[in-house]
C-alpha cells in the first residue's frame, strides 16, 4: 500500500508536469524518473537526456542507453565537457556545480532548440537531504525539478518502486560521478579518470559489485562494503598487481568499508 501511495503522489506530480526533459545517468533514481515519466505522460512527452562525459563511466553509459531502448523512451546524447572547464578540473568542493551547470546548459539548448515546452527534471530524491551536493544548487539556478525529492521519495522507496516494476536496475548500486573519487583540490584530467575507471572494473571482474577507488596523487584505496573487506584482502595481491600495471603507486585497502560521500568529510565550511 505504501508503494501505491507514492505511486499515486508521482502521476499527480507528472500531471502538473507534462512534458520533460530528463537527465538520465542510468542509475536506479534517473531510472525511474524517466520510467515514470512515460508511464503517466506519454512517449512523445518524455525525452531522456543522457550526458556524455569521461567522468560517466561506459558502463553506465551503456546502461542508459539500453535502459531507454528497452523501455521504449526517447533519449538525446549531450556532451557538457565539464572536463574543459578549469573551475571544475582544479575541483574545488562546490565542483559538483559545476559539473551540473555544464549540463543543464546543454539540456537548456536541446529544449530551446527542439522543446520549448518541456521542463528540466534530475532524479534527485528524499534522501539526498543533509549531505554536501552543490549540484542540488546549480539545479535551482536552472529550474531543473526534481519529482522523487518533492515527493518525498527515499532511496529504499524508489527501489521497491522500480523493482514491482521489474526494472533492472533497481538493485544497481550506486555509482557517482568517477570525479568524486579524488580528494578536493587535486586536479582532475582525463587519464586519471580512465585509470578510476579501469582500476573499478578490475575490482568488478573480480566479484565485487559495489566499489570505490579513491585516487590520491596516483595512489589508490580501495573501497568495498564491510562484510567483503576480507574476500578483498584474499584477492589483494593479484590486484595490487594489476593496479601497478595501470599506473598506480601505492594500493590499499580501506579498513573502514565503502562509505558513500566519504570525501565530504574534509570539508571544513560547506557554505
Amino acid at each position: 500500500m505504501e508503494i501505491v501511495k507514492y505511486e499515486n503522489t508521482l502521476e499527480r506530480w507528472f500531471s502538473k508536469h507534462p512534458k520533460v526533459l530528463v537527465a538520465l545517468s542510468g542509475g536506479v533514481d534517473s531510472c525511474l524518473v524517466a520510467f515514470m515519466a512515460r508511464k503517466f505522460n506519454g512517449s512523445r512527452n518524455c525525452i531522456c537526456l543522457i550526458g556524455v562525459s569521461p567522468s560517466l563511466k561506459k558502463q553506465d553509459l551503456d546502461s542508459a542507453i539500453k535502459f531507454c531502448t528497452d523501455h521504449d523512451i526517447s533519449y538525446r546524447k549531450v556532451f557538457p565537457n565539464e572536463i574543459e572547464d578549469p573551475r571544475y578540473a582544479s575541483n574545488p568542493i562546490n565542483r559538483c556545480f559545476y559539473c551540473k551547470s555544464a549540463l543543464y546548459t546543454e539540456m537548456g539548448k536541446v529544449r530551446d532548440a527542439h522543446y520549448p515546452h518541456f521542463e528540466l527534471l534530475n532524479g534527485n530524491n528524499y534522501s539526498d537531504r543533509g549531505d554536501y551536493r552543490p549540484g542540488m544548487k546549480a539545479a535551482a539556478e536552472y529550474h531543473a525539478l526534481s519529482p522523487l525529492a518533492e515527493c518525498k521519495i527515499d532511496k529504499q522507496i524508489i527501489r521497491d518502486i522500480a523493482q514491482k516494476y521489474h526494472l533492472e536496475v533497481w538493485d544497481k548500486p550506486a555509482s557517482p560521478c568517477m570525479s568524486s573519487r579524488f580528494p578536493y583540490g587535486e586536479a582532475i584530467t582525463v587519464d586519471k579518470l580512465r585509470m578510476v575507471e579501469e582500476a573499478e572494473q578490475i575490482v568488478n571482474n573480480m566479484g565485487f559489485s559495489d566499489v570505490r577507488v579513491r585516487i590520491s596523487n596516483k595512489n589508490a584505496s580501495i573501497e568495498v562494503p564491510e562484510k567483503e573487506i576480507q574476500t578483498l584482502k584474499n584477492n589483494f595481491n593479484n590486484l595490487q598487481q594489476k593496479f601497478y600495471e595501470i599506473g598506480f603507486g601505492n594500493v590499499q585497502i580501506d579498513q573502514e568499508g565503502l562509505v558513500s560521500g566519504k570525501l565530504n568529510r574534509f570539508i571544513e565550511d560547506k557554505d
